[in-house]
């Protein structure tokens, strides 16, 4: 099964020194930042340096993504060659991201034969985004869903909790829209504070539970946390399992339920439940 990304780490566009450290650092996949990482004066440096890297970039290693400019798209995209998975698109409203779909098939155009069928994440950093997330995923080449809460909190004037309670609402939305779309489920927000490991496990856990499967981080010391809770436990899965064959046998037998070893009942819902557990564990990078 191919593996599905738990982990992306942003690392600045113009930062030579760090993209060459950051394929190290245990993330499933880079964001090699042009946008809110590089100053308006770098941003050209920085699609160089980027350009660069993706050149040289050897064939195994995280996937590959760039965070372009939601102002520069025919620029950032240029970037791009067979080396990457595709780009991150902020403040993804639909016709930004037609313009963004219509820049990466003059891109493949470019490179030609060899090159890749570039995917988008899209991620929902405003209002109207919110409110228009079911048609940012419906585009084939958005292959999910991201969540930008800072840029949100800003334009919405909510004033976050510890337990950002506040996003509650909007997480649910971005969830809901990536499920209904078929699409792999989204990308969590980035946690800042930077010094407190139980607060990450303690957010991103949280994050699992409301249905996000991945999460960006800023640091690669949160990487190793965010890896652990989206990576299903050994428990997790073998009870899992123990569902599926359990459900398996009853309907070998003619019934379409079953119970566990607890007398809880088995039906559909629960089974596709545990093939989602049983999924990610397959599809874990570790």
């Amino acid at each position: 099964m191919a593996a599905v990304a738990r982990s992306y780490l942003y690392v600045p566009g113009d930062r030579a020194d760090l993209l060459d450290k950051a394929a190290g650092r245990g993330a499933d996949a880079l964001v090699l930042d042009l946008e809110d990482a590089v100053t308006p004066a770098r941003k050209a440096h920085a699609r160089e340096t980027v350009a660069g890297y993706l050149g040289a970039a050897a064939p195994a290693g995280p996937e590959l993504w760039v965070r372009i400019n939601s102002d520069q798209v025919a620029s950032d995209v240029e970037v791009l060659s067979p080396a990457a998975a595709g780009v991150w698109v902020p403040k993804a409203e639909p016709e930004l991201l037609a313009e963004v779909d219509a820049a990466l098939a003059r891109v493949q155009r470019r490179i030609g034969p060899d090159a890749p069928a570039f995917r988008v994440v899209a991620l929902i950093e405003t209002a109207r985004g919110v409110l228009t997330a079911p048609r940012a995923a419906a585009p084939p080449r958005v292959l999910r869903l991201g969540l930008g809460e800072a840029d949100l909190a800003g334009e919405l004037g909510l004033q976050p909790g510890p337990e950002r309670a506040e996003f509650a609402p909007i997480r649910s939305q971005v969830v809901v829209a990536s499920a209904a779309a078929g699409i792999t489920p989204p990308v969590g927000p980035v946690e800042t504070t930077l010094r407190d490991p139980e607060r990450l496990e303690l957010t991103t856990r949280a994050l699992l539970r409301q249905g996000f499967r991945a999460r960006s981080a800023i640091h690669p010391g949160q990487i190793a946390t965010i890896n652990e809770v989206f990576t299903p436990t050994e428990a997790e899965v073998a009870s899992a399992r123990a569902v599926l064959e359990a459900l398996e046998r009853a309907e070998r037998g003619g019934s379409g339920v079953a119970t566990d070893a607890d007398g809880r009942l088995l039906d559909r819902a629960v089974v596709r439940a545990a093939a989602e557990v049983v999924r990610r564990a397959e599809a874990s990078t570790d």
